[in-house]
């Protein structure tokens, strides 16, 4: 297991490592000017005063090491939209809204859409089976910038049922984590479904039946269990999608996140702002991906053991 964690660990440090090298080489690449509408309006002298002051006078090579040096000390550089402010402060300051959400929606993407599955792989082919399958193909068809306005003006406005925006309590967390949501609802029903279904038809289920337990044992004891494995597998990855994924919703919500940040780096040719969110994100991800890896060994003993023999 020792070996298998350390293997894992050098695989994190190459992925982001390759992470920041394409994402510093694609910012160099970027048509326009880092300064926006402002560098027009510029001497010659003040540009190269403001070139100079953020290092982009010295040679690519050059930096390139300045950077990754600054990345592996935690400091993603200063923003050139907020020159006063860091990158890593403007990450600490709206991060806790986009993560909160993204568990929002985490949580509710768990509860319905396993329940989705459950239903659907005991009522095969049945009315519920239809019905859940049908609200997975809704929930994979509606994108979150088309539900999103439509909650927030009919549950929101019209029917006054839940804060149609800002950023105020935990109800005003429910619309956003909802629109959010919606699509991974779907795919972790369909997942669910799948492999209940699969699970269901094997031999030690049946044998299970013969003996004579009830429906609900043989679900909780022996069928969920290994029914989840490929959702547990895809849990981290869909988690870090959730957290990013806030962007549009953040935007329709007006939710305090990392979403403006983003979304303005883009326009504006932040580069320090584009490839600091980058790194940040795809560091979540890799460690995500890695702890999810280790809750995938302690679920099934099946890994674990052959762990145990490769060592």
């Amino acid at each position: 297991m020792l070996r298998f964690l350390l293997r894992r660990l050098v695989y994190m440090i190459m992925t982001l490592w390759l992470i920041v090298t394409f994402t510093f080489v694609l910012m160099k690449n970027l048509p326009g000017d880092p300064f926006g509408e402002d560098s027009q309006k510029m001497t010659i002298e003040q540009k190269k005063i403001l070139y100079a002051q953020y290092g982009l006078d010295k040679p690519i090579w050059d930096q390139y090491l300045k950077y990754m040096n600054n990345v592996i000390h935690g400091d993603l550089g200063v923003s050139f939209a907020f020159p006063t402010r860091k990158v890593t402060e403007i990450i600490k300051q709206g991060f806790p809204a986009s993560l909160e959400l993204g568990l929002w929606a985490l949580g509710i993407a768990i509860v319905v859409g396993l329940i989705l599955g459950i239903i659907a792989s005991l009522n095969h082919n049945k009315g519920l089976d239809i019905a859940a399958m049908f609200t997975a193909v809704a929930g994979i068809s509606i994108p979150s910038f088309v539900l999103g306005p439509l909650l927030s003006y009919f549950v929101g406005v019209k029917l006054g049922w839940l804060p149609p925006g800002m950023w105020t309590g935990p109800s005003s967390r429910v619309l956003p984590a909802i629109a959010l949501s919606f699509g991974t609802i779907a795919i972790l029903a369909r997942l669910m479904r799948t492999a209940m279904l699969d699970v269901l038809n094997q031999d030690y289920i049946k044998t299970a039946m013969s003996k004579g337990l009830s429906q609900r044992a043989i679900v909780v004891r022996h069928t969920l269990r290994n029914a989840i494995l490929p959702v547990i597998t895809v849990l981290g990855p869909v988690f870090v999608n959730l957290i990013t994924g806030t962007l549009i919703v953040e935007q329709i919500f007006v939710v305090p996140g990392l979403g403006k940040h983003f979304v303005q780096s883009i326009y504006s040719n932040d580069y320090t702002m584009i490839t600091g969110l980058t790194i940040f994100y795809a560091f979540i991800l890799v460690v995500v991906l890695f702890i999810t890896d280790i809750i995938y060994g302690l679920v099934d003993p099946r890994i674990r053991l052959a762990r145990g023999g490769s060592k």
